[in-house]
């Protein structure tokens, strides 16, 4: 009887911690009819909730975080077909945006984040031809570009000694602890 309570106990508390992270994704996706994606510069967004009304699909706006309103942002009329409608932004600066879609209809398509990132420096890498090394890749040997003299080799050695014995005493102490 205990093991059958402990087990659905376990099976309540998985359940439950499952929960939250269910109802944060199926709304999302639920309400979002855009999809939204970034290549450098350019923002596009794309949907497939708006019909045509008198020739036009609808606006997308692109709204940067100090702006509040549709009217606001950066304004694109949607492109497109019946099945696939369509706008974009060219040269959009780095920085976090938000994209909002109305159909001509009045009703909002969605509204989705996205983080446009700064443009990457290209590297330009030059090679130049050099002799290889007389000695080759000395792989493995460790400290091989340099030889070490006796008193080197001496004074390691008693480093590594003091290191054991010093290693030794104290377990030896932790061992006995009325012992000095």
């Amino acid at each position: 009887m205990r093991n059958s309570s402990l087990f659905r106990s376990g099976l309540t508390v998985a359940a439950a911690s499952a929960l939250p992270l269910f109802a944060a994704v199926v709304p999302a996706a639920a309400q979002s009819g855009i999809s939204v994606s970034t290549t450098g510069s350019t923002v596009s967004v794309t949907t497939r909730a708006c019909t045509d009304v008198n020739g036009s699909w609808g606006t997308a706006s692109l709204l940067n975080s100090r702006q509040a309103n549709f009217a606001q942002g950066r304004q694109v009329s949607l492109a497109g077909t019946a099945a696939l409608q369509s706008a974009a932004w060219a040269n959009v600066s780095p920085g976090t945006y938000t994209v909002i879609v109305v159909c001509s209809n009045g009703t909002t398509a969605g509204t989705q984040s996205v983080v446009v990132a700064g443009a990457r420096p290209t590297r330009t890498i030059s090679a130049t031809a050099t002799a290889s090394p007389s000695r080759g890749v000395q792989g493995g040997v460790g400290g091989s570009t340099s030889d070490f003299g006796t008193l080197t080799l001496v004074g390691g050695g008693v480093l590594v000694g003091a290191g054991v014995a010093a290693t030794a005493w104290f377990l030896r102490r932790k061992s006995k602890p009325h012992r000095l």
